[in-house]
């Protein structure tokens, strides 16, 4: 009788049975193939990656793989990845975070889609605060101005 592989790390299980490595990389794919037509984000990633997307969705595999699968797969930096970036503003993540939503609600169930958006939504939070984030401006990071209606 054949024993069943051992998860990397296994006291590190993954978050949701129905998540594994084929769905990441639909999802990937299909987020990065909306991220390269949009008007705003296209030119960013453009600018960043030419016309090398490949080795770029082979660490957003690896990345997802080990948020969500907890493989520890992924090895970089995302930080100072983002930091070198020209031309990204704040309102670029509302634009990704919701493009990853549109995806990800087309590709996976409902409860599968939602870890992945909630997951999505605090790494988006971590870098904006790691690239945007002074302490002292106001209005408060993230905060909506005085008279200014939130989205």
């Amino acid at each position: 009788m054949e024993q069943a592989p051992l998860h990397p790390n296994p006291l590190r299980l993954p978050v949701h049975p129905r998540i594994d490595e084929a769905l990441i990389e639909r999802l990937v794919r299909a987020f990065y193939g909306r991220v390269a037509r949009d008007p705003e984000l296209g030119p960013i990633f453009a600018a960043a990656l030419g016309e090398s997307w490949e080795p770029h969705l082979q660490k957003m595999f690896a990345f997802w793989s080990s948020v969500t699968l907890m493989t520890g797969r992924y090895k970089g930096k995302p930080v100072p990845a983002h930091q070198r970036l020209s031309g990204v503003a704040p309102h670029h993540f509302e634009i990704w975070l919701g493009l990853f939503r549109e995806t990800a609600e087309a590709l996976c169930e409902p409860e599968v889609a939602e870890i992945f958006v909630v997951r999505a939504e605090r790494i988006a939070e971590s870098l904006q605060l790691a690239l945007f984030y002074r302490p002292g401006l106001s209005p408060a990071f993230g905060a909506a101005s005085p008279g200014e209606s939130s989205r």
